[in-house]
């Protein structure tokens, strides 16, 4: 059987020529898999933006009239609010807890690889699971959270059922399932760190708090970006949770773009207009991350630096 990408030669004024060997039998399927799973859905989900299109009813391009509607729509700022506080409280949380998880089980300990098993679990649990289990636990009357807070002499609070403190429980929920995800990658960082700069430091006299902030924190600040990437990405995004346990509620006082825009196109079947929000949507999580990422690369992986 011949090889497919095998070189080829033939003779030129007397000369052999090789030619390369011919890659595209093998790139041609993957390419057709990203035209087909990414390229066309974006194209398509633009042409769609430019319509206006509900379902049931005729279909008429309207250019950018979408977007300009966008922008005059308190509900898509209050939703786009409700999104970067969202974010920031779920991403500023896990990756304090989550460092400071891997400053402890950095440590040497008895049954230490045990309970580092037990509190990276909650990240292998399904989202909808998590949000089924902490409704229950978040109900005002019947909730274990609110009989734990009695025996202290704490009155009991409404969480996820009331305005002001749905997003903070939400955060919760999320800090908890993802706090071990940072405290891997962390501790990740903390075992490539080098042990000569402590030793010096201990020469010197610095105790752990001055180690830490001079030495560890710097070093393990690129894991901390790439975590905080991460997060940042995922807490955009997040939906399921929000969904299984608020809808949005109550009222829209947890209602992030994610639910907004899953509203409008299977709710409202407003089709045109959802898709817009999903484009401006996008934007924005990609001018997120070029943010950070530039923030990333502007760190050093193997030196401390203030110098």
């Amino acid at each position: 059987m011949a090889d497919a990408t095998a070189p080829t030669a033939y003779e030129v004024e007397g000369q052999p020529v090789r030619l390369a060997p011919n890659y595209w039998p093998f790139v041609l399927p993957a390419l057709v898999v990203v035209l087909a799973v990414i390229v066309f859905p974006w194209v398509f989900t633009i042409w769609m933006s430019a319509n206006e299109w509900t379902l049931g009813q005729p279909r008429s391009f309207v250019g950018a009239a979408n977007y300009v509607r966008l922008w005059g729509d308190p509900r898509f700022w209050e939703s786009l609010v409700h999104t970067l506080w969202y974010t920031l409280l779920s991403v500023v949380a896990p990756l304090f807890l989550g460092t400071l998880a891997a400053l402890i089980f950095d440590a040497r300990f008895p049954l230490r690889g045990f309970l580092r098993a037990i509190f990276v679990m909650p990240m292998m649990a399904t989202p909808v699971a998590i949000a089924l289990v902490w409704t229950m636990m978040f109900h005002p009357q019947l909730g274990v959270l609110n009989y734990l807070l009695s025996l202290v002499g704490i009155p009991a609070q409404e969480w996820i059922f009331n305005p002001n403190t749905v997003i903070p429980s939400l955060v919760a929920v999320e800090t908890w399932q993802w706090t071990p995800l940072v405290m891997l990658i962390v501790l990740g960082g903390l075992a490539s760190v080098p042990r000569e700069p402590f030793e010096s430091a201990e020469i010197d006299g610095a105790n752990y708090w001055q180690q830490f902030r001079f030495i560890t924190l710097p070093m393990i600040m690129p894991f901390i970006m790439v975590a905080a990437i991460i997060r940042t990405i995922d807490a955009l995004k997040s939906f399921d949770i929000i969904f299984a346990m608020t809808q949005g509620g109550p009222g829209t006082a947890s209602e992030t773009i994610n639910i907004y825009l899953y509203n409008t196109a299977f709710a409202y079947y407003d089709i045109g207009y959802s898709s817009a929000m999903a484009i401006i949507f996008f934007i924005i999580i990609v001018a997120l991350s070029l943010v950070l990422l530039m923030l990333r690369q502007r760190m050093q992986w193997s030196e401390v630096k203030g110098k």
